[in-house]
């Protein structure tokens, strides 16, 4: 079984036009063919919200965790370690690698420090234990990288898709602004992948790994019409499949 857990959280983000990731939210959601939607409302806090959304996640249902700001994968990635331990490892597609801290951030934006996060360290409230080790992060589609990011992955050897373990279960995130040319995103970034070539490389993942989950976030659409969002017609094929080919 499939559940969709929606969360329109949208202050991790730091953006002007944030706001407009909880609309997003509820884009994407609709667009997946699930057993089960379930919309996580958020707190008072980011923290308040990571823990509702810990709560809605099912034990046993493959998820799809939607946003947002990427800062709500906290608790699906945190409940994915929880299950898999050693053998989790993150596929994170994304511009930006989203790997500092708050003295590293230029924003002080969360969801700019949440893969950061994971392995440990990032803002009061907001890290997971047990932590994620660098080791089993694989960035793709990253071009956007801060100096204090840059840092941390070199000195750590964090490479790209074809370093993870063979024998990993692997957690998928897709912040859609790894994709070039997508215009409603918050912070698009030019040289991303096509569409085709993130379905290929996520399809390539499932072939080759157990899929712990998969979560998609950062749509920001500016139209109120989904029919006049040039992105939407192209996510509407894309955010599916992506979903079927991690549970095919």
């Amino acid at each position: 079984m499939t559940t969709v857990v929606e969360v329109p959280e949208h202050r991790g983000s730091t953006a002007p036009d944030a706001a407009r990731l909880a609309t997003g939210a509820a884009r994407l959601a609709a667009m997946i063919p699930a057993d089960r939607h379930v919309r996580v409302e958020p707190g008072a806090t980011l923290a308040d919200t990571a823990a509702r959304v810990r709560a809605a996640l099912p034990d046993d249902d493959f998820t799809c965790t939607v946003g947002g700001d990427c800062g709500i994968e906290l608790a699906a990635i945190q409940a994915a370690l929880e299950r898999h331990g050693d053998r989790l490892a993150v596929a994170w597609f994304d511009a930006h690698p989203d790997m500092n801290t708050p003295e590293t951030s230029p924003s002080g934006a969360f969801h700019g420090m949440i893969l950061r996060a994971l392995q440990g360290e990032g803002p009061d409230g907001l890290t997971a234990a047990p932590a994620l080790r660098p080791s089993r992060i694989a960035l793709a589609g990253a071009r956007s990288i801060d100096p204090g990011e840059a840092e941390h992955i070199a000195r750590h050897g964090i490479g790209g898709l074809d370093t993870l373990d063979p024998d990993a279960v692997v957690y998928v995130h897709v912040d859609l602004d790894v994709l070039d040319g997508i215009t409603a995103v918050c912070y698009p970034e030019p040289g991303g992948l096509t569409p085709k070539a993130l379905l290929e490389a996520v399809i390539g993942l499932a072939s080759r790994h157990e899929i712990a989950g998969i979560g998609i976030t950062e749509y920001a659409p500016s139209a109120a019409d989904p029919a006049s969002d040039p992105d939407e017609a192209m996510l509407r094929l894309l955010v599916p499949a992506l979903v079927q080919a991690c549970t095919a």
